[in-house]
Formats: C-alpha cells, sequence, structure tokens
C-alpha cells in the first residue's frame, strides 16, 4: 500500500490553567465548559500514541505504522536511531493561567531514572494577551546553593528571566533551563518524545480536590544548568514563500513559511518525515501528482519520508510552521 500524508485524532488535557482558545482560536472540537491546556497533535509517548484519522489507515496507531512501514515513514536515519518510537510530540498549548516553574532532564538523566528521552522543545507564540509573560533561564549566574535557597524562600522568580511576548515570537528550551509558560499565552510546541516534567514551584495553588500539586524538588537539582545565558528568544527572519529557519538541534529543525503562492517540498533529500502545523489560513497538499489533501489552522500533519515531493498551494494567505529531523 502507498502512504500519503497522514493526519490524527487530537488528545486533549484538562489542566487548571487550562482555558477555551484551542476551540474559539484553532477551532478544535472542545467542550467550552472544560478548561483544556494541551491538544496533544502527534504523539508517539507511551500510553498516548496518536491514532490516524484520514484514508486507509485511519484508526490505526501511529507505532503500529510505523512497525509496519519503519523507513518509509520516519526515513533511514531517523529510523536508524529512533526505531518503532515516534521521536516527536506536538502540541498547542493554551495557557489561561501560568503554567508551573519547571525544568526538564536531558537524555542521560531521563534514561537512567525514567528509561525515556530527555525533553529539549521550543516554543512558537500564535496569540499572547496584553501584558503577557513567560519565564525562560535564570537572570544572573545562579549557584545550586542560591537556587535552593531561592526556591524555598518561595523567592526563586527573582533569579528568572520574565520575557514580555507577543504573536510570532520564539523561543528555545534545551534540557534543563528552567522555564514557565506565563497566563495569557496561545502556543505551538515542539519537543522531543517525552513526558518527564520536573514541578519546581506551582505558586501554592491546589488541584480540584484542594492539594497543592506535587513537587519534584529533589529531582530537579540535578536537572538543572544555572548558566545565565543572554537573549534567549529566537532571532529569526522571515522571506516569504520559502523555508525560514526558527530553531535547530540535534533533535529537530523547524522552519516558518509564509505562503500566498506554491510552495513544493522534497522530501526524501532530508532522509527524515516532515509535519506541517497550520497556524493561519488554509492549504491543499497535492502529493503523488494528482492525489490531494487539505489542511486548515489548528491541524496537523505529517508527509512520510517516501513521499518524494508535495506542492503545498495555500487557498488564502498562509502561515506554517515545517518541523523535520
Amino acid at each position: 500500500m502507498s502512504l500519503y500524508p497522514l493526519k490524527f485524532i487530537p488528545q486533549f488535557a484538562e489542566v487548571l490553567w487550562g482555558g477555551i482558545k484551542l476551540n474559539k482560536v484553532l477551532n478544535k472540537d472542545i467542550d467550552t465548559c472544560k478548561s483544556i491546556g494541551e491538544s496533544w497533535e502527534i504523539s508517539g509517548v507511551k500510553g498516548k500514541v496518536s491514532l490516524i484519522s484520514n484514508g486507509k489507515f485511519k484508526g490505526i496507531s501511529l507505532d503500529t505504522l510505523i512497525g509496519v512501514y519503519k523507513h518509509e515513514i520516519a526515513g533511514d536515519k531517523v529510523y536508524e536511531r529512533y526505531g518503532n518510537e515516534f521521536p516527536l510530540l506536538i502540541k498547542f498549548i493554551d495557557a489561561n493561567d501560568a503554567l508551573s516553574i519547571q525544568v526538564h532532564p536531558d537524555d542521560a538523566l531521563a534514561k537512567e531514572r525514567h528509561n525515556s528521552f530527555g525533553k529539549t522543545e521550543m516554543w512558537y507564540v500564535l496569540e499572547a494577551e496584553k501584558g503577557a509573560e513567560l519565564i525562560s533561564g535564570f537572570n544572573k549566574e545562579v549557584t545550586r546553593d542560591e537556587y535552593i535557597q531561592k526556591l524555598e524562600s518561595k523567592d526563586i522568580e527573582s533569579i528568572l528571566t520574565k520575557h514580555s511576548v507577543k504573536s510570532g515570537d520564539a523561543f528555545f528550551i534545551p534540557a534543563g533551563r528552567v522555564h514557565a509558560i506565563g497566563k495569557g499565552i496561545l502556543l505551538a510546541e515542539i519537543q522531543q518524545t517525552s513526558n518527564v516534567t520536573y514541578r519546581l514551584y506551582d505558586f501554592d495553588r491546589k488541584d480540584a480536590n484542594g492539594n497543592l500539586r506535587e513537587l519534584h524538588t529533589e529531582q530537579a537539582v540535578d536537572a538543572i544548568n544555572y548558566t545565565y545565558y543572554k537573549d534567549l528568544k529566537v532571532d529569526y527572519n522571515v522571506k516569504p514563500n520559502e523555508a525560514s529557519e526558527v530553531a535547530s538541534c540535534q533533535y529537530f529543525t523547524t522552519n516558518i513559511l509564509e505562503l500566498s503562492e506554491s510552495y513544493i517540498k522534497t522530501i526524501n533529500v532530508k532522509d527524515s518525515f516532515v509535519i506541517y502545523m497550520c497556524l493561519e489560513g488554509e492549504i491543499e497538499i497535492v502529493y503523488y501528482i494528482l492525489e490531494k489533501e487539505s489542511l486548515k489552522k489548528g491541524e496537523c500533519i505529517l508527509i512520510p519520508a517516501s513521499l518524494n515531493m508535495v506542492e503545498l498551494i495555500p487557498n488564502e494567505n498562509s502561515i506554517l510552521l515545517e518541523v523535520y529531523i
């Protein structure tokens, strides 16, 4: 059977900091009476593996399909590195309230403690309310002891960098960097396949049962990179109708596409699958010359590595993120 561009059933997470923007802005089929904070668009996380929603493989899980088609979906180099485990987790996040201040372990620590990949990620801001901020990194050189003292005195925010944000801002968050998404931010997140998070501070909030949420104080101490870095907002330039790089690392590359005309993507040159996240507008994806699939705002699609080429035709001015390894 020939492969084709794959779409998936989103998986929603109801959380105390979530809101209704995934429905109102990104057109997700969500009960607006619930506080939905995350939409897992494409996932290989055990227990939350995505199911295909289109075509002849509808209802089949992503890992099952990779187990059959292996290199054809992932690409030779990607499959040799990751096997049947899909290496990226693609999300939309609606922070109606601030998320906890947190950190993720790197590959070595996550493997040792959780038999998991580490978690390096990036954010692309879709919308931000007036005055919205997020946290990324320390605002000075910090020692381990100073960090512990600030945490114990509930003054950790005083040593963290707060960034004012607007639509189009991007941040790269390597494993080990302390971070938090602030109130009033809707964003796209690209990350390694991992669900390991160490929560450092949660503003003494209580869950629906009146309990303080679990913190991971001791685990986090060894996961944190205490180095001070300047200018942590990603600086990138957009060229219309071209792929413009936003962030790149050993785990993923993310480009932005602002399309007003046709764009042709050669897939197998990268020896990797390609994911498109539609942030604005609507496009038509043409493959095998005559076959087509549509992609609307708020939707994501995976182009298997075996498709040599696809053409993206915008029905209106459109913005997409393009992700591959």
